[in-house]
């Protein structure tokens, strides 16, 4: 009814135009098996406000440096990227490497917005505009309302930096069991538009603290927007299996949706070699958990994925293990890449944090930069570790956080 399963995905080359926001530069769109497009030849060019400082570049007779903002963030953010680091660093330390990394710390979190009134200094973005690339923990705190926390680190980032998909594979890895009982295998790419949508931050209180008080939540989607993320979707979609699912609330939902799906059919017809199938929100959770071979590429508006994407971790075995890309395609700006999960503050300090999420993101921001082979020495290390049974309680393990991260680096040591 909904297709055949098909093999694992793996990411392709360069985009064609997004849409009106598309810039005249090198990038790459996501497409299959969690890899990034490496970046073309062709030197950028310097005049524009991008991050094109040599360190992009090969330098005679010397590695490439890569310059990552590190965000650690609330709660185990900072556990867990430190692993990510730790995974890094043994990578790059390998006589094989052909890059550094260059690390800077920002300490920007709800504990610095207690102290200042501000997550990020009034000079935030444009410090990050000089990064290669952004690694980001979690953000959230008990003593902080939720909508603080995220409006103001993450939400700005994404939008100021135009990271306008954020892309999310979803995996059974080796010694992970989904909750679905004869399901060995699901291998999707979640594709959720990033910039607009349901999280545009438009609206407002009026009569406030009255019995006449009322709350408007403004959703906003635009031509732009909605074709360039169809566009991105229906390659990541002919990469892989030329399968893709719309996701859509339309019925109830009578302008946005609607333009949503009109939109989507139009670019669909650029696409003849993708098959397209529709599916109301609400009807989709129930086929992922009943279907989940039937799916491939998915694609959701900004609140819909959120939610989706939350579930599609659990079904693969922990929201623990996933990984998201906020990308900027175009690269005029850097990408930002963190784990999915929250900040689970009852996890902190007792060494019980899962930090796959956090290290399968460090693998996704180097395929992003280019580097393919080194993402893939971490992806497979990650596997070889998982296989050996060594792994969180919230995979059904007993092993410490540290200990899966010495596990993981000796993998990475020993494959050279």
């Amino acid at each position: 009814m909904w297709g055949n399963p098909r093999p694992r995905f793996e990411f392709a080359t360069k985009p064609e135009k997004f849409g009106e926001c598309n810039e005249e530069e090198e990038g790459g769109y996501l497409a299959p098996r969690t890899s990034f497009p490496t970046p073309q030849a062709k030197v950028p060019d310097i005049s524009t406000p991008s991050i094109a400082s040599s360190h992009h570049l090969p330098m005679p007779d010397s590695k490439k440096i890569y310059k990552i903002a590190l965000l650690p963030g609330d709660g185990i953010g900072p556990e867990v990227i430190d692993a990510g680091v730790s995974c890094l660093r043994a990578l790059t330390s390998l006589p094989s490497s052909a890059f550094t990394l260059d690390f800077t710390d920002l300490d920007w979190s709800s504990a610095q917005y207690k102290k200042t009134g501000e997550f990020m200094p009034k000079d935030g973005i444009e410090t990050l505009k000089s990064f290669d690339a952004i690694y980001f923990g979690s953000v959230g705190d008990k003593d902080v309302e939720d909508h603080i926390s995220l409006w103001g680190l993450i939400l700005p980032i994404r939008k100021e930096m135009q990271q306008w998909v954020n892309v999310r594979p979803v995996r059974i890895l080796p010694g992970t069991r989904s909750p679905l009982a004869g399901v060995e295998e699901i291998d999707w790419v979640i594709v959720r538009e990033n910039s607009e949508g349901e999280y545009a931050g438009q609206g407002g209180i009026t009569h406030p603290n009255s019995s006449l008080e009322v709350g408007t939540e403004v959703a906003i989607f635009t031509r732009g927007g909605i074709e360039r993320l169809m566009h991105f979707a229906f390659k990541t979609a002919a990469a892989r299996d030329g399968r893709l699912t719309l996701v859509t609330k339309s019925n109830a939902m009578r302008y946005g949706m609607v333009l949503w799906d009109r939109i989507a059919y139009e670019v669909a017809k650029e696409y003849p070699d993708v098959t397209m199938d529709k599916m109301l929100v609400d009807a989709m959770t129930v086929r992922m958990v009943n279907a989940p071979d039937s799916l491939s590429t998915i694609v959701a508006t900004n609140l819909h994925a959120d939610i989706l994407s939350d579930l599609a971790a659990a079904l693969a075995g922990s929201i623990g293990i996933a990984p998201s890309s906020n990308l900027n395609p175009e690269r005029r700006w850097p990408s930002m890449f963190e784990p999915i999960h929250g900040s689970a503050f009852d996890l902190v300090g007792k060494d019980a944090a899962n930090p796959v999420g956090a290290i399968w993101s460090a693998a996704e921001m180097l395929g992003f930069l280019g580097e393919e082979e080194a993402k893939k020495k971490v992806m497979e290390a990650v596997e070889r570790v998982g296989d050996k049974g060594i792994k969180t309680r919230d995979l059904g393990g007993e092993s410490k956080c540290s200990e899966v991260v010495a596990a993981i680096v000796e993998e990475i040591q020993r494959a050279g």
